[in-house]
């Protein structure tokens, strides 16, 4: 019986393989699938300790649109709430094109919070010893933070091309130094205590009035803007320049990229480089931006892994990573809104462990798909062989060659 062909070239029988090969397919879908199963689980573990759910969702439509209700049931609109989500996601969107940056090359570049201490650190010295001349004082500043982070970077790119070193140990112990190098720097400011450092000069911060303004004394600042400079950099770079394609190819396969002509060990360390600009940036953000003093850090903040799995959900693209980005930054500033529902503010972190859990079995996923497709291949040549035919119909509903062992994704091909 003639089967009903659909526009995605998949028949209507195999709907449930059309499902399992878009899924096998589109890194896309499954981070909206593996987001989507988080949440639904979160909600499933706040409905096991005695909570409503619908306080977790309440509080993510809040931080989201600023609309609530008080308690008096009358609904309210509070755009600062937008505010403080766009201003906390922005160290998230960095320290994720960090990573993504890294991964596009072929490293794994887990020291995002080492290169974002190092900006952090760079951007609060120069915040209180700089001449205090409006703009140029927080531009370079900034731009410090930038090359600094791209420094303690592409320390460890050099390591890697030059001896091999692993850059996942590498940027492990880089992240602890930079710790306590920070700490050491900021306390020996004077005026320091255990905590903070003096206050900042005005001309040092990247607050600007219309942002307080309009967004009603949120902490929005530049730096919301210099993020989204970043993701159009990032796409510009790896997709549209030579340079980008040269990284590619190197994370594809180095040697195939060294005798095509393309310098490998250069672009390992270019590679790190930048990818540790984007998390020093984030550190100069925050620390000219977020507050009014310099910080001392105690331990390490957590943007950097944290930038690890906005990374790993936004498949390492620039579009991807801004939307996990701000993802991520809305659970963090749903935190607080959470716990005045009644609900406990750590489950936004079990959703963000799941979530990653669920992306790192998308691998899993996909060996598992394969090795169904194979099956049913092996199963459709063997029944097709039998009935003395040239080509069969496996369970996924995809029409099978046997001729030249492969399946397509168009029936219109086989017929």
């Amino acid at each position: 019986m003639k089967q009903q062909v659909l526009k995605n070239g998949y028949t209507k029988r195999g709907s449930f393989g059309s499902l399992v090969n878009f899924l096998l397919h589109s890194d896309g879908a499954v981070s909206v699938s593996v987001v989507i199963l988080g949440f639904l689980f979160g909600a499933l573990l706040i409905r096991l300790v005695g909570r409503n759910p619908m306080g977790m969702y309440k509080s993510f439509f809040q931080v989201l649109t600023g609309i609530f209700w008080n308690n008096k049931g009358v609904m309210k609109w509070e755009v600062r709430y937008i505010g403080e989500w766009l201003n906390i996601s922005v160290p998230y969107i960095l320290c994720g094109l960090t990573m993504g940056f890294a991964a596009r090359a072929g490293l794994f570049n887990i020291g995002g919070e080492g290169q974002y201490l190092s900006g952090l650190t760079i951007a609060t010295l120069l915040a209180i010893y700089l001449p205090q001349i409006p703009v140029v004082h927080w531009l370079v500043a900034i731009l410090a933070a930038v090359v600094f982070g791209a420094a303690w970077g592409g320390i460890v790119g050099f390591l890697k091309a030059k001896f091999e070193v692993s850059e996942v140990v590498a940027t492990i112990m880089l992240n602890y130094i930079a710790l306590y190098l920070s700490r050491i720097i900021i306390l020996s400011i004077p005026g320091s205590n255990t905590y903070q450092t003096v206050h900042f000069p005005k001309t040092a911060l990247i607050r600007v009035a219309f942002l307080d303004n309009l967004t009603n004394g949120s902490k929005l600042n530049l730096g919301f803007f210099f993020a989204i400079a970043s993701v159009l950099l990032y796409r510009f770079l790896m997709e549209k320049t030579n340079l980008g394609f040269g990284l590619r190819a190197t994370g594809f396969n180095k040697d195939a990229a060294r005798y095509a002509g393309i310098p490998v060990v250069k672009s390992i360390v270019l590679s790190m480089a930048i990818s540790g600009a984007f998390s020093g940036l984030a550190g100069g953000i925050v620390a000219l931006g977020s507050f009014d003093y310099g910080r001392v850090p105690v331990v390490l903040e957590g943007y950097g892994f944290t930038g690890i799995a906005v990374a790993l959900v936004g498949n390492n693209t620039a579009g991807g990573t801004l939307l996990a980005g701000l993802l991520f930054g809305m659970m963090a500033r749903a935190q607080g809104i959470m716990q005045d529902n009644g609900i406990p503010k750590e489950i936004t972190f079990i959703i963000q462990g799941l979530i990653v859990v669920f992306i790192a079995l998308r691998s899993g996923l996909k060996i598992y798909l394969q090795w169904r497709l194979k099956k049913d291949l092996e199963k459709t040549t063997e029944k097709a062989s039998l009935d003395g035919t040239g080509a069969g119909e496996g369970a996924f509903g995809k029409t099978v060659k046997t001729d030249s062992a492969a399946y397509t994704e168009n029936p219109k091909e086989d017929r």
